[in-house]
Order: C-alpha cells, then sequence, then structure tokens
C-alpha cells in the first residue's frame, strides 16, 4: 500500500547484526505471509527448538522497524500544533522519562515523544551487554523486563496513532495495513505476556475485536 512506504520510516531501519537472527527474523517474515492475519496466534509462537531469548530479540528489533514506519507515514501531521502532549485520547497522557538523561517525566510533544522514545530503544539495541550479538553471548538476568519496557512503550505509538491519526489513516484506504500490524503486534504481546493489561486500556475495544473470544473468556 502506497501510503505505508517502507522506505519512509522515521528512524533508520535496524538491521540484525547475526546471522542467527536474521534467519529467524526470515522465518518469522514467511510465516506470516504464509498464514495471514486470520492465523498470526500461530505465527508469533516460539518456534520449535528455539531459544526466548533469541526470538525476544528479533522481534524487538523487527516491532522497532514496523513502528518507525508506521509512525513515519502520519509524522507530517503529527505537529506541535496538533499533538502537543503525547496521547491516547483525553484519558490518557504519557510524560517522557529514562532514568538516565531525564529522570523526571517531562511533558514534550507527541513527535518528541516518539523521537526520544525510538532513540532510546537503539541505544538499548546496540549495547551488546543488553542483546549480544556473539553466538554464546549472554543475555543479562533483567533481559524480560527491559523488552516489557519497551514494547510497552511501543504500545503507547501504536494508542498515539489510533487515537489522533486514523482519519487520515483511514482517509487513504491504509486502516487495514495498520490493523494488520497491529494484531501482530498485540498477538506478539500477548503470547509473551510482555504488558500489564492496565497499559492496554486505551485500545481496549480495538484490542478485544482482534482477539475475539480468546480475550473475551478472559474477562
Amino acid at each position: 500500500m502506497s501510503f505505508f512506504n517502507r522506505n519512509k520510516t522515521f528512524k533508520p531501519s535496524k538491521s540484525h547484526k547475526s546471522d542467527k537472527r536474521k534467519t529467524l527474523s526470515n522465518f518469522a517474515q514467511k510465516t506470516l505471509a504464509t498464514l495471514g492475519s486470520g492465523s498470526m496466534e500461530n505465527a508469533v509462537k516460539l518456534p520449535p527448538g528455539e531459544v526466548l531469548n533469541e526470538w525476544l530479540a528479533v522481534n524487538t528489533v523487527d516491532f522497532f522497524n514496523e513502528i518507525s514506519m508506521l509512525y513515519g507515514t502520519v509524522s507530517e501531521f503529527c505537529t506541535k500544533e496538533s499533538c502537543p502532549v503525547m496521547s491516547a485520547g483525553d484519558d490518557y497522557t504519557y510524560r517522557w522519562m529514562d532514568g538516565v538523561r531525564v529522570k523526571k517525566p517531562i511533558e514534550v510533544t507527541a513527535r518528541e515523544y516518539v523521537d526520544l522514545l525510538l532513540t532510546w530503544v537503539e541505544s538499548q539495541l546496540n549495547d551488546e551487554a543488553i542483546f549480544p550479538i556473539a553466538v554464546d553471548g549472554v543475555f543479562p538476568k533483567n533481559f524480560h523486563a527491559v523488552v516489557k519496557k519497551i514494547f510497552t512503550r511501543y504500545f503507547r505509538v501504536y494508542a498515539h496513532i489510533y487515537h489522533s491519526h486514523l482519519p487520515k489513516i483511514t482517509s487513504v484506504g491504509a486502516e487495514a495495513h495498520l490493523n494488520s500490524c497491529f494484531k501482530h503486534f498485540i498477538c506478539f504481546v500477548h503470547e509473551f505476556k510482555l504488558i500489564e493489561d492496565k497499559e492496554l486500556e486505551p485500545l481496549k475495544q480495538i484490542i478485544q475485536n482482534f482477539m475475539g473470544k480468546k480475550e473475551e473468556r478472559k474477562e
């Protein structure tokens, strides 16, 4: 779909730095293409014989690229005037803090927030102490906590796009593509329990629609 131009990313695409992860990423893409959106819950499952941390690492990069592409296509409409704060509707506003450079939450525009978020994620992806490249590399003990925090913030970009930019996306006929990307994301999140339920509230109805009866039984 022309509106979602994969060359128009908000941040440069990240490549996988090991052959193993390139292979896993290619496997994931082929599985998605083969199964389609109707079987996305199966597509996100850990491949047989693979290491969970490697699968999480691969998908952390792939979703970085996906979200950078999605936001890149609407970023010109996400201005200081239209989106003075990072929000997901009237009830949810996100302030930025990384615990290092910014130790107290600050209010920034939505565009600034996404820029800070993706820069923060990229710095962690480049840190071999967190995302080891070597075949025999050891993931840190807090790796799952790091990934959960990253995915929680990834979600906020989706929430902002849906609440603030969906009319534009719908007007160019790209809503189906956005929905497909988000369904993939939320199926992965549910499979590995990466985001707390309270964080998902801004898009609760959309998630219930995607997950169908499975989500209803959970409640």
